[in-house]
C-alpha cells in the first residue's frame, strides 16, 4: 500500500514512478551468513542469471521465483576441499552425474584430482565433463602420482634427467590448461618411491604459475618418517617450490599418534609465523578411509605393480617378511576390529577384518592377504579393498578444527559415510551439539575461507557480482543420515541449493538440472597461446 501511495503521489506531482526491481529469484527473509567472518543478517538474496545482484534488507523486489527462507539459514554453497567423486561425475548415468551425495549436503563446488590422482590432461578432461554435464562445480588439480606413473610406471627408482624433464613438462602443461596446483599422495605407492627433490622439481612448475601444493603427506602416522617429519617435508617442498602448502585431511593417525595434535599445530604455526602460506582441510570423523593395501602392506611390496605384489606373496621368504610388517601396521591401526571393510558387493562388505578372520578361520593378516589376492576386473590391482579405519582421537579432531587455517573437506570416497554426510555432521555434532566451533565458523570454514585459499574466483561469498552458488538449510533439520553401517543415505534439511543461479536441489530432491561447471584457472602469462 505504501508503494502504491508513493507511485500515485509521484504521478500527481508529475514525477516518474520508480519501478520495483525485477530479478529471476529472490530468497526472502532468511538468516544470511555471507561467507565472511561476520555476524549474520536477516534479509534477502537476489539472483539474476548466474549472479547474485543484491544482498540486504527486503526491498520489494519482483521475482520470477521466490524462496521463502524465513527461519532458514542462507549461506554460500559449501565448497568441499577434498573429494573422490569419480563414481558419480564420470558415471554413464546422467542422474548419477548430478552428484547427489554432495548436493544433498548443500555442496555446490568440489575439489578433484587430489592425493596425486589428477590427470595432466586438464583441458581434455574439462571438455568431457562439461559435455556430459555434472551437478556441482569442479576445481581440478594435476596429480603427481598420475604424472609419475605415466613416466616411470610403478617402479621404485629415481627418474633419469630426461624422465624428470618429462614429469615437469606434464605439470607445466596441466597448469597452462587450468589446474589449480599440484596434488600429491606421498603415502601411496608409487608416489612414496619419490625422493623429496623429485617432488620439489615437479612442484616448482606449478608454483611458478601460481599453483598450490596440496598434499596427502608422506606419513600421517609413524609408518616411515613420522607425522612431524612428514609435515616439515611438505613445508620444505612448498618453501623451495615457492608456493602455498595445503595439507589434505590433516590428522594424527593411529594409536601411537593420538594426542599429537598440539605438536602438529605448532609445526604449522612456526611455518606461518615465518611468513609461509600453510593451510589444511579436515573431515569431522574419527575413522579415516583407506584401503587394505595402503593401510597394511609395506610399500616395498608394491614395487612394480600388482603382478609383482602377487609374486612376492607367492614367495614363502617374501611372504614371511610381508606378514611381519603387516602385523605391525595392523597394530598401528588399532587391531583387526578397528578395520571396517567398506567396498560394495564383496563377501566382506560391512564386516570388520576381525570378523572375516573368524569366518574364514584365519589370522587377521592372512584374511587381509586373502582379500588382497582377489583381483579387480582389469587384473591390475586388488578388488574390494576399501576400509574405514577407526584410529583417531576426539581431542585431536577438536583441536585441529578450532585452528583459523582449517577448512572443511569430506575426503568423500565410496563406502565411507563422509561421502554423504560430512557437512551436516560437522554442523550438528561439532557446532550445535558439542559446540567445538560456532555456526559462523562452520560456515566460514565451508565457504569463503575455502574459496580464498584455493583462489576460486567470485565464489564462496554472498556478494553482488559473485556467482549464485547458494544453500538454504533448516538450522534444526539439517542433519546426516549416513553412518558406517548405512554409508549411502543422503543427508536431509537442505531446502534449496542453487548452483550458478540454477536450482539444483529443492527440498532434498534433485531437480535434474546439471548446473555445475569445471572452474579452470586463468592461463598463466608464460603459457603458450592456444
Amino acid at each position: 500500500m505504501n508503494r502504491l501511495a508513493v507511485s500515485a503521489l509521484a504521478i500527481l506531482l508529475g514525477a516518474p514512478a520508480v519501478a520495483a526491481p525485477r530479478v529471476d529469484v529472490v530468497i526472502r527473509g532468511g538468516t544470511i551468513h555471507n561467507g565472511a567472518d561476520a555476524a549474520p543478517i536477516v534479509g534477502d538474496v537476489e539472483i539474476t542469471g548466474d549472479r547474485i545482484v543484491y544482498v540486504g534488507p527486503t526491498r520489494g523486489t519482483v521475482a520470477t521465483r521466490t524462496i521463502d527462507a524465513k527461519g532458514q539459514i542462507v549461506a554460500p554453497g559449501f565448497i568441499d576441499a577434498h573429494t573422490h567423486p569419480d563414481t558419480y561425475i564420470r558415471s554413464p548415468d546422467a542422474t548419477q552425474r548430478l552428484n547427489l551425495p554432495w548436493l544433498a549436503q548443500g555442496v555446490s563446488t568440489i575439489v578433484i584430482g587430489v592425493d596425486g590422482g589428477g590427470t595432466p590432461d586438464v583441458a581434455d578432461d574439462a571438455r568431457t565433463l562439461t559435455a556430459s554435464g555434472v551437478g556441482t562445480n569442479l576445481v581440478p588439480f594435476v596429480g603427481f602420482g598420475t604424472i609419475r606413473t605415466r613416466v616411470l610406471g610403478q617402479d621404485d627408482r629415481a627418474p633419469t634427467p630426461a624422465e624428470l624433464a618429462q614429469e615437469t613438462s606434464l605439470a607445466s602443461k596441466a597448469m597452462c590448461e587450468g589446474a589449480y596446483g599440484l596434488s600429491t599422495g606421498l603415502f601411496y605407492a608409487p608416489q612414496s618411491f619419490a625422493a623429496t627433490d623429485e617432488v620439489i622439481a615437479v612442484a616448482r612448475e606449478a608454483g611458478s604459475r601460481g599453483g598450490i601444493y596440496d598434499t596427502h603427506q608422506r606419513d600421517e602416522s609413524n609408518y616411515t618418517i613420522g607425522l612431524l617429519a612428514s609435515t616439515r617435508e611438505a613445508i620444505e617442498i612448498g618453501r623451495q617450490a615457492k608456493m602455498p602448502v595445503h595439507f589434505a585431511h590433516l590428522k594424527a593417525l593411529g594409536v601411537d599418534l593420538q594426542g599429537q595434535a598440539p605438536q602438529l599445530i605448532a609445526t604449522i604455526e612456526a611455518a606461518r609465523a615465518a611468513g609461509q602460506d600453510v593451510t589444511a582441510d579436515q573431515y569431522p570423523w574419527l575413522a579415516s578411509g583407506s584401503s587394505v593395501d595402503a593401510a597394511l602392506l609395506p610399500r616395498w611390496a608394491s614395487d612394480g605393480g600388482y603382478a609383482k605384489l602377487i609374486a612376492r606373496l607367492d614367495d614363502p621368504v617374501m611372504l614371511a617378511r610381508i606378514r611381519t610388517e603387516m602385523t605391525e601396521n595392523l597394530r598401528r591401526r588399532g587391531g583387526a576390529e578397528s578395520i571396517l571393510l567398506t567396498s560394495e558387493g564383496q563377501p566382506w562388505t560391512g564386516r570388520t577384518l576381525g570378523q572375516m578372520a573368524t569366518l574364514w578361520t584365519l589370522s587377521p593378516i592372512d584374511a587381509a592377504i586373502r582379500i588382497l589376492r582377489a583381483p579387480d576386473k582389469a587384473g591390475t590391482g586388488p578388488a574390494g579393498v576399501g576400509i574405514a579405519s577407526f584410529n583417531m582421537a576426539d581431542r585431536d579432531v577438536d583441536l585441529l578444527m578450532q585452528q583459523p587455517w582449517i577448512v572443511t573437506s569430506s575426503d568423500g570416497s565410496d563406502g565411507h559415510p563422509r561421502q554423504y554426510a560430512t557437512f551436516p555432521r560437522k554442523y550438528q555434532v561439532y557446532a550445535r551439539q558439542r559446540q567445538v566451533i560456532s555456526t559462523r565458523t562452520f560456515i566460514r570454514q565451508s565457504t569463503g575461507a575455502t574459496a580464498d585459499l584455493y583462489r576460486i574466483d567470485h565464489r564462496g561469498y554472498l556478494k553482488p557480482g559473485y556467482f549464485a552458488d547458494i544453500v538454504v538449510f533448516d538450522p534444526v533439520g539439517y542433519a546426516p543420515r549416513a553412518d558406517y553401517v548405512h554409508p549411502r543415505l543422503p543427508s536431509v534439511g537442505v531446502k534449496a541449493l542453487f548452483v550458478n543461479g540454477r536450482l539444483a536441489l529443492s527440498n532434498g530432491k534433485t531437480t535434474g538440472v546439471a548446473a555445475g561447471r569445471v572452474l579452470l584457472r586463468p592461463k598463466p602469462s608464460d603459457c603458450p597461446a592456444s
